[in-house]
């Protein structure tokens, strides 16, 4: 857990919240609980299927989203890959989230 609260706080290195936390998590868990939701529509199962599709997801990607935020505004290299980190995790959390 301790991992979390340091994504959270934007305690970690800009690469590692963008790359693996927002990236490659939000993508794996994302598609996770979009496999889940489908499987559970079929069962006719739609307020449980709502409930762990979204119930998941949307919280990881909050958290994932606000740790590159933070993440970024640490970084010391140059202020272009700060803000295409923050605009691109923007983008694809909003995508995943809405889809």
């Amino acid at each position: 857990m301790s991992r979390i609260h340091q994504l959270w706080q934007g305690e970690m290195s800009l690469s590692e919240a963008f790359w693996t936390w927002a990236l490659m998590g939000g993508l794996l868990v994302n598609v996770a609980t979009s496999i889940v939701f489908m499987t559970l529509i079929s069962f006719d199962l739609p307020v449980i299927a709502l409930l762990v599709g979204y119930g998941i997801s949307l919280p990881y990607n909050v958290v994932a989203t606000v740790g590159v935020w933070r993440a970024a505004g640490r970084y010391d290299g140059p202020a272009l890959h700060a803000d295409l980190a923050r605009g691109g995790t923007l983008g694809l959390m909003a995508i995943l989230s809405l889809t």
